[in-house]
């Protein structure tokens, strides 16, 4: 069994629908262990509308929050204390896709960080990026901080349009490996979550 922890370069990078794209390929079960914002329209119920076979089970969030904003600030609000022990990989006997909470550097509470939370359940990292001025800077960022916390980097994935020559500097400054491109999309369904999935190498 496998472990991915999903993050990304910023926040609206995508990684709900890589996330949905990574279960539907490996029939990995879902988990975000924190969903700060609309809960009627939660990243678990949208993975959950896009994959459609019969093995992926999506788990309970551990911290279900209120509030569209930084997990510290929105479990503040909302009178809750966000404790990085109680955040612990649901049991399964199935592969695991894991959803952070916008960037590594997400403050969970006043003393802890998203990137503390992966080091925690000690799993493999993929990496959204997507091509804009500065996301150069901002991926390679992510990379170095995922070494100085001795993070294992399973890959890169591009999302959105592509730009031959800003993955090319990412890919060789980095000696990351790159898992596949998913372009930018308008219309997302079912059909194309699994067309999509063909178009990552794991």
């Amino acid at each position: 069994m496998a472990n991915y922890f999903i993050t990304g370069i910023g926040t609206g990078i995508g990684k709900t629908l890589i996330s949905a794209i990574l279960a539907e390929k490996l029939e990995a079960d879902y988990w975000k262990p924190i969903q700060s914002g609309d809960l009627d329209q939660s990243d678990s119920l949208t993975v959950s509308t896009l994959v459609s076979n019969n093995k992926t089970y999506i788990h309970p969030e551990t911290y279900r929050l209120s509030q569209p904003l930084s997990p510290h600030l929105s479990a503040r609000l909302d009178g809750i204390a966000i404790v990085l022990e109680k955040m612990n990989i649901p049991p399964t006997r199935n592969d695991l896709i894991i959803e952070g909470a916008g960037g590594l550097m997400v403050p969970l509470n006043e003393t802890t960080l998203i990137i503390d939370l992966i080091k925690k359940l000690n799993t493999e990292v993929i990496l959204v990026s997507q091509n804009y001025l500065g996301s150069i800077n901002h991926t390679l960022l992510s990379i170095n901080l995922l070494n100085q916390y001795q993070i294992k980097l399973k890959g890169i994935i591009f999302n959105g349009d592509e730009n031959a020559e800003t993955e090319k500097y990412i890919l060789h400054y980095s000696k990351a490996k790159k898992l596949g491109n998913i372009p930018s999309l308008t219309d997302i369904n079912k059909n194309l979550i699994k067309v999509l999935g063909k178009q990552i190498s794991l």
